[in-house]
């Protein structure tokens, strides 16, 4: 359905109706976390595809990948585990559908799941200070990319250079963020096919050199081999698992468009590139030392191709973090920050980028944020599927308009502003998750099971199910359920 407001630069008869002018490619996106009425929606489910497919093929999944068979798998191990861990974007799929039906973003949207002022610690904690730790973690990864090609140029790079460096890669990704959801979606298609170019001929490099038969020469077996298997399931499964923010791209959608497409084009752009660039990184694994992988794949690359290898991996780290940029200055706005998103955006950027400064010129800081972001998967698990199960419970039916009142009298004030089934489903899981963690610290659970970490499926498990028992009978969920 196209939007009825009138365009002032029309297209020939028959072509797709332009986007509203507010959300426009050249212009800063006017919608924060407010309401998106259906006048202003516009676009195709299969818009989506591209937006998760630039932000999936990336340096991060080659290392994960490498990093399976680095734990011990063998290569087809390590290929079951990677297809396991990416099915979890079926997830953020389910989270994209909620957008369209609420007009709104997944900051939004959770305050049916935590009450106005229970989501505003949803929002700092699970959205804000997660999604700068990550752009963070992101950027670092992108400069050292950039350190080298910077290098290759002939450039020393000592510290003022790196800093420049570092600034400047920030300062693109920002730019993407702050015009917003328009830019993003025109942007993403001509950035997914450069990459998936990039990549070809990356992976022409790696299958040529590749051990298909390669297996460890201690092989794992027993409680060692499942305990293996759930780590590198769970370390696969982080990456779908911390985008809970997927309305945030859909919400401009029309109301009426197809929940499965939207769901299907979601998941699939994010499946498929991770599957295969953490399958590259697993053959590679078998022919080169994956645990510095930005210099060993040099050895076997091209050399001519050896500079552009490099720049797809800034630009990829680039498309992802402008997504993580995007979302967490909706979230700064969801917490009570009363600016404009894209203000909040640079907010966010600028707090990543001394990060990333301390961390990479000053001292081991990200090392620590990468240690602490190995356990959050005790927290992003229960998110997910708290929300996961709210859009069940609630037929995928949301009052926008009713999601962005604050006040006393929202029907999602619930109690003092906090919807106690919510918090205490979280909290629950997130309690039972820490007690079989095996990561950084051994729980007392996965400690009586010699190491066997189910963080990950106790978790989620204990959340959804404590939520669907204690959400049965709330008011604002049979009123979802009892709407046209």
């Amino acid at each position: 359905m196209a939007s009825t407001i009138p365009d002032p630069h029309p297209g020939p008869p028959g072509a797709p109706a332009a986007p509203p002018t507010a959300d426009r490619p050249g212009r800063i996106e006017a919608h924060g976390i407010d309401h998106v009425p259906d006048a202003e929606r516009h676009g195709h489910p299969r818009e989506l595809f591209s937006v998760w497919a630039a932000a999936n093929v990336n340096y991060l999944s080659l290392i994960l990948g490498g990093a399976l068979v680095l734990m011990g798998l063998s290569l087809w191990q390590a290929l079951a585990v990677i297809v396991v861990g990416n099915l979890f974007w079926l997830l953020t799929g389910l989270l994209a559908t909620s957008g369209p039906a609420a007009g709104a973003p997944s900051e939004v949207i959770t305050r049916a799941m935590y009450g106005v002022i229970g989501n505003r610690v949803n929002n700092a904690i699970g959205g804000w200070l997660v999604s700068v730790c990550y752009f963070a973690l992101n950027l670092a990864a992108a400069a050292t990319a950039a350190f080298a090609l910077v290098e290759k140029a002939g450039i020393t790079a000592d510290t003022p250079v790196k800093a420049a460096v570092i600034v400047v890669i920030a300062a693109l990704t920002l730019a993407i963020s702050v015009y917003g959801h328009a830019l993003i979606i025109r942007l993403y298609l001509p950035i997914t096919l450069a990459l998936a170019g990039a990549f070809t001929v990356v992976a022409f490099a790696v299958l040529r050199h590749a051990d298909l038969a390669y297996a460890p020469e201690t092989r794992l077996g027993g409680a060692d081999l499942w305990a293996v298997l759930l780590a590198g399931s769970t370390l696969i499964a982080s990456g779908p698992l911390s985008y809970t923010t997927s309305a945030d791209f859909s919400r401009y959608l029309p109301r009426a468009a197809s929940r499965r497409a939207i769901a299907g084009w979601t998941a699939l752009g994010a499946f498929l590139p991770s599957v295969v660039v953490c399958s590259l990184g697993a053959f590679a694994a078998t022919a080169v030392d994956m645990t510095d992988p930005q210099n060993a794949l040099q050895e076997i690359l091209p050399g001519w191709f050896v500079p552009v290898f490099l720049l797809a991996l800034v630009l990829g780290t680039i498309a992802i973090n402008a997504l993580t940029a995007y979302s967490a200055g909706l979230a700064l706005q969801a917490v009570g920050l009363r600016v404009r998103r894209s203000v909040s955006v640079l907010v966010d950027g600028a707090v990543a980028v001394a990060l990333t400064l301390y961390g990479l010129l000053v001292s081991d800081f990200l090392d620590t944020v990468s240690n602490a972001l190995q356990v959050i998967v005790v927290l992003i698990g229960p998110l997910m599927a708290v929300y996961a199960t709210d859009i069940v419970l609630r037929r995928c039916r949301y009052d926008g308009p009713a999601l962005s009142d604050e006040t006393p009298g929202s029907p999602f004030w619930y109690t003092a502003g906090v919807n106690r089934a919510g918090a205490l489903a979280l909290v629950t899981g997130v309690t039972a998750a820490a007690l079989c963690v095996n990561t950084l610290y051994t729980g007392p659970i996965a400690a009586a099971l010699d190491g066997l970490d189910l963080s990950l499926p106790v978790g989620m498990g204990v959340s959804a199910t404590l939520y669907a028992l204690l959400m049965h009978d709330d008011p604002t969920l049979l009123a979802a359920r009892a709407a046209a």
